[in-house]
């Protein structure tokens, strides 16, 4: 991994290197709301929430915060510093949770608290950090109908965006995002959400009804299905990513039937478990040289001056870059680049921020067999301990 490239000539890093497959990993990117109002083209900001009427009242706090925020903002805005990271580190494929319908349409989804969108002329907000694919299996997509997830279909396909996790019928929800790698294989994207999460049983795709890639149960049988789904895709040198919307929103622990499930899917033939849906960073793993990211955290939303999670750190976000081997698809290096939100912004984290997120995720991190230690330039890399 890490170690071995280090002990390398110039020479034979490059040639290694040549071989990898670098993936950007974030985890629910959350467009909506308060940042759509402070995008070019928000949509009406009124909301149903018992608590708020209009999204206006998240920018509100946001400014309270951390001070004012540009409106309307241009569509780079809220990358921030994580636009120079991923020139940087040039990933082959990037990947994040979509967690917002994109869509103007006005049917809320009802008895819903909480409804996400973005205005579709804010798409450009998703193709300036030039984002591969979506995923959609999460329980916000839906929060404005079947005309709303349609809509966010469209939008996203329009603009070049692969999806993974929903779709107009259950064979489209199910079927993999399909990522070509210049000079290498393909990346293939599974995307499921489980109840537990927050996604409504009704929101399952049907034969005869669009929705999302629900994952009943997290059983050796369901696993086995899914791992019968992915070696029927995946060709010789294709790295195969499933990415999960599982768990609740806080807390570190990990239910142990994730664990099982996802060291099975390892074992059926995934190379990365892209596990999503927790509001801050949750614990790493690697099995048999491939990477678990139980919970990736969020990695924008408009959460700031909303008091009660302070000892989470939710300001707090990572950027995963993992390379792997296109050959074998083992895991090379796992590389996260610590990142802060303030006024709807990722900005680069500091040493303080750097050193409380290593030292948290090591421990979570050691109760599987992994360390987290952070580099001079206050990255973090995961290695097996």
């Amino acid at each position: 991994m890490a170690t071995l490239l280090a002990s390398m000539t110039v020479v034979e890093r490059v040639r290694a290197r040549a071989r990898e497959i670098t993936l950007f990993l974030a985890g629910d990117v959350m467009t909506g709301r308060g940042i759509d109002q402070i995008l070019p083209s928000p949509v009406r900001p009124h909301l149903y929430e018992p608590y708020a009427r209009s999204a206006l009242l998240y920018l509100e706090l946001a400014e309270r915060a951390n001070g004012p925020i540009p409106r309307p903002a241009d569509f780079a805005y809220i990358w921030g510093d994580a636009l120079a990271e991923l020139e940087r580190a040039r990933p082959d494929a990037r990947i994040v949770n979509l967690e917002t319908a994109v869509t103007t349409a006005e049917d809320a989804w009802p008895g819903k608290g909480i409804h996400y969108r973005m205005h579709p002329g804010n798409v450009g907000c998703l193709t300036a950090a030039r984002i591969d694919c979506c995923t959609l299996a999460n329980n916000h997509v839906l929060d404005w109908g079947y005309r709303g997830l349609e809509e966010t279909l469209s939008t996203l396909r329009a603009s070049g965006i692969r999806i993974a996790g929903a779709g107009r019928d259950e064979a489209q929800a199910a079927a993999p995002a399909t990522i070509e790698v210049a000079g290498a294989g393909r990346v293939l994207v599974f995307a499921f959400g489980t109840q537990d999460s927050g996604v409504l049983r009704e929101w399952a795709a049907r034969s005869d009804r669009p929705g999302v890639n629900l994952l009943g149960d997290l059983s050796a049988r369901t696993a086995d299905a899914i791992g019968r789904q992915v070696r029927a895709a995946k060709r010789p040198g294709d790295i195969a990513v499933v990415s999960i919307h599982w768990g609740g929103n806080w807390g570190y622990q990990v239910p142990a039937e994730q664990r099982v499930f996802a060291q099975r899917l390892i074992d059926a033939g995934v190379d990365v478990l892209h596990g999503h849906s927790s509001h801050h960073p949750k614990a790493i793993e690697i099995y048999r040289d491939r990477p678990i990211l139980y919970g990736c955290g969020d990695f924008l939303n408009d959460y700031e001056g909303i008091r009660g999670h302070e000892a989470y750190r939710p300001d707090l976000a990572l950027m995963y870059f993992v390379s792997l081997d296109a050959a074998s698809g083992r895991l090379t290096q796992l590389a996260m680049t610590p990142m802060q939100i303030r006024r709807f912004r990722a900005g680069r984290a500091g040493a303080e921020a750097a050193r409380w997120l290593e030292e948290t995720l090591d421990r979570e991190a050691r109760k599987f067999g992994t360390r987290i230690e952070r580099r001079v330039d206050d990255t973090l890399l995961a290695q097996r301990a």
